[in-house]
């Protein structure tokens, strides 16, 4: 047997790069028995012979949507306007990709289509997000973006339409992934992407994968909704059990009203509470 890891999953058709060659391989049927799916960034060992994918290697991370493993950063496109911004989704992908042990990088795109005024409060957000200590990365600067990716593995994910396969064209323009306009009607693209694989990028992976249009904080504990918020950990409660929500002497509460922490990012948290 020999060891890879997979980088591209078609049908449960599973392309294993092992350094030398890439092997088109079936998931062993065991896996299904033990209802284990193997996942693309999964490092894994093969029948080069046979083309089997023999055993799964521990892994350090997952996603379930988009459906990937071993990841070390997320890059959450973002965009500011068709499809419009919306603070509490991108919170809520920081925090899922937070959740998951993944460090999310906020890549902002469309501003472009700003005026004066959006720019403005473009400027803002940006700032906000800055000041948490959040990566914050716009349009254009590629260069920055594969110092980061050297030796790493990156999905992109993000809102439909915000320019996810725009981006991996840019980075590496063989791929010619397609990409499609956005419907004004819906305010979001329509979805081209049909499976996930991951792509070299330099001296790295970067993946592309399905868009989705709704985000799952059910299953999560309070507890680490809370402690993803990472801003909060600056400031210490009387209670250790505070929820920041309705008590009373609340150092975050403070800090919100203040305006040491984001109004929006308090709002968010308080929303994603609610549906943990």
């Amino acid at each position: 047997m020999i060891e890879g890891r997979i980088i591209k999953n078609i049908s449960n058709f599973y392309t294993v790069d092992t350094g030398k060659e890439k092997i088109v391989c079936e998931a062993r049927g065991k896996f299904r028995k033990e209802k284990q799916i193997p996942l693309v960034g999964d490092h894994c060992k093969i029948d080069p012979e046979k083309k089997w994918i023999m055993e799964i290697l521990p892994r350090k991370n997952e996603l379930s949507r988009p459906s990937i493993a071993n990841v070390d950063f997320a890059i959450i496109v973002t965009s500011m306007k068709k499809p419009d911004f919306g603070s509490f989704l991108l919170d809520k992908q920081i925090t899922l990709v937070t959740l998951n042990h993944i460090t999310p990088i906020i890549y902002f795109t469309k501003l472009d289509l700003l005026d004066k005024e959006e720019m403005i409060a473009y400027q803002n957000i940006k700032t906000i997000y800055q000041k948490i200590g959040y990566q914050v990365i716009e349009k254009g600067n590629y260069q920055k973006l594969e110092e980061i990716l050297k030796g790493k593995i990156a999905v992109v994910t993000g809102q439909t339409g915000a320019g996810k396969s725009t981006l991996l064209n840019e980075l590496n323009p063989a791929l010619s992934l397609k990409t499609s306009p956005i419907s004004n009607a819906l305010n979001r693209g329509v979805h081209t992407t049909r499976h996930t694989e991951i792509y070299e990028i330099k001296e790295g992976y970067i993946a592309d994968t399905p868009g989705f249009s709704s985000l799952d904080i059910k299953g999560y504990l309070k507890e680490e909704i809370k402690e993803a918020f990472i801003e909060f950990q600056n400031y210490s409660c009387r209670f250790k059990d505070c929820w920041h929500d309705k008590e009373k002497d609340c150092e975050i509460k403070k800090a919100v009203e203040q305006g040491l922490i984001s109004k929006s990012r308090y709002d968010s948290y308080l929303k994603m509470l609610k549906e943990g």
